[in-house]
């Protein structure tokens, strides 16, 4: 099976766009522009289809809202026929550092209302995702604001380098699978580039 599914959580509207939340679509968006691929409206979202060396990767931004994600993966699940494995769910997580990267074959969803939803909807855990380390640089109790902030001017400037390394990432797990993925980057962190 040469097909695969890769969706980024955030949030639609412009309110949410440049926010941590949102990081899932702003690689995604990266990637296309970095293949000169356009999104069009689709069924519970934008959908942009690229297709490289004989893959064909079909890239997602759900509007269902982040908690809500499941519906749209779901969606495109069935409707493109393809399984859980070749589907990688890219998300922000707080509990790791900004610039580190980590990609797992499965598991919980460690406290993420976005993978709950889509745990809950397609009732399995076995599915691989990215998670791209936002830090936990706030004060108890702003966690949302934080969530839904934008980024530092010092992290901006330091994006590029993240996207790229996930780009590269997501192309070694459609063309040579989830371990050379992992290997290349569960190593990867943005500290050791300073």
């Amino acid at each position: 099976m040469n097909k695969y599914l890769v969706i980024g959580l955030g949030n639609p509207g412009k309110e949410y766009q440049n926010t941590r939340h949102n990081v899932g679509f702003q690689l995604l968006d990266y990637f296309a522009e970095k293949v000169k691929a356009s999104w069009s409206g689709d069924r519970f979202g934008l959908r942009c289809d690229i297709k490289i060396k004989g893959r064909s990767i079909t890239f997602i931004k759900p509007d269902t809202y982040m908690n809500l994600s499941g519906k749209a993966v779901q969606y495109w699940l069935t409707k493109l026929h393809i399984e859980p494995q070749h589907t990688l769910v890219i998300l922000d997580d707080l509990n790791i550092g900004f610039g580190t990267l980590r990609m797992r074959k499965n598991g919980s969803d460690g406290g993420h209302n976005g993978l709950k939803n889509i745990q809950e909807t397609i009732q399995t855990k076995d599915y691989p995702r990215l998670r791209i380390g936002i830090g936990n640089d706030f004060q108890k109790g702003k966690q949302v604001n934080y969530v839904l902030g934008e980024w530092k001017p010092e992290e901006k400037k330091d994006l590029n380098i993240l996207f790229d390394a996930c780009t590269e990432g997501i192309l070694t797990f459609v063309l040579a699978g989830i371990d050379k993925a992992m290997n290349q980057l569960n190593g990867f962190s943005m500290d050791e580039l300073q």
